[in-house]
């Protein structure tokens, strides 16, 4: 059954200018850092404890063009009829993951250093289309209605949190240049996962003083300590004791954090993985070999991590 809601004025919104430089610059990150990623990088394990680096590549690449086909049918889309059922975010979540999981196992065989080359000239290619009808509805959530601008802001949010992913699995941190652009865009974009004032008896004066990007993190459902380069020791091991895909299709949960984005999300655990972490399935063949690429991006996810 489907909720109806009135209307209000969309969330304010960064700056045109500075929100599409910004985007830009999360499409960039994600290009860089996978550029450094070699075989052993590609299947390393990604902050997301079920996804590795390569099918994080996959994932982008779904995102980039399922924006073009929300904005083609705007404001009627798949997405904007499902933002529009007014739904609790963790129902949001669930559903967004089973539609990532599909499109991931559709994906077309590739090498993940194509899939991220896709998804930077898609991606790149969106951003052309906004700025003429930047004001004009996207979708609406409850009573709160998401601008085409609102959209790219959490489309923004998205590349930058996964070049964060990216960067945490070569065991490096990442932080972008502009946070404060960032969070505003998330804020504008992902109305179903507002970012949380700071519990405890020193919330007032963190939320005076609170980092906007640990607040992006923290409202994607990541925390600073997976983006920390320290954690590098943790994914190496990781990576040691599992090979990257099953030979079965074992249960994995999803990226884009309590999720990042346009086409997805996910802050918290599936039904198969609330309370314990799951484990990584084992494989006898590493990426590069005959394996194919399309096997090892067909893995469903069941949750997102943004």
């Amino acid at each position: 059954m489907e909720h109806t809601h009135s209307r209000r004025l969309p969330a304010a919104e960064p700056d045109p200018g500075e929100l599409l430089a910004a985007y830009e610059a999360g499409i960039a990150a994600v290009c860089r850092i996978a550029a450094h990623l070699d075989q052993a990088g590609w299947a390393a394990q990604t902050p997301c404890p079920e996804w590795r680096a390569f099918e994080l590549a996959g994932h982008l690449r779904c995102v980039a063009d399922d924006l073009h086909e929300y904005l083609d049918a705007a404001p009627v889309s798949r997405y904007a009829r499902l933002m529009g059922t007014g739904a609790h975010p963790d129902s949001l979540i669930r559903k967004l993951a089973r539609q990532n999981a599909a499109e991931l196992a559709a994906l077309a065989d590739a090498p993940p250093d194509e899939h991220i080359e896709a998804f930077a000239a898609s991606a790149r290619r969106y951003a052309t289309r906004m700025p003429a009808i930047w004001d004009l509805p996207h979708h609406q959530y409850r009573d709160i209605v998401v601008t085409v601008g609102g959209m790219a802001g959490a489309a923004c949010a998205e590349w930058h949190l996964h070049a964060s992913d990216l960067a945490a699995a070569t065991g490096t941190g990442y932080r972008p240049a502009d946070p404060d652009v960032i969070l505003a865009g998330w804020v504008a974009g992902m109305p179903h996962l507002p970012p949380t004032a700071p519990a405890g008896r020193l919330a007032a004066w963190h939320s005076r003083h609170a980092d906007p990007w640990q607040a992006v993190l923290a409202a994607s459902g990541r925390t600073a300590v997976l983006a920390a380069p320290g954690r590098r020791a943790v994914l190496a091991q990781a990576s040691r004791r599992a090979s990257p895909a099953s030979s079965g299709r074992g249960a994995s949960s999803a990226s884009s954090g309590r999720g990042a984005s346009s086409a997805s999300s996910g802050r918290g655990a599936s039904p198969a993985t609330s309370g314990r972490r799951a484990t990584l399935p084992s494989a006898d063949r590493e990426p590069g070999s005959d394996r194919s690429w399309a096997r090892w991006t067909a893995r469903p996810i069941l949750r997102r991590k943004g």
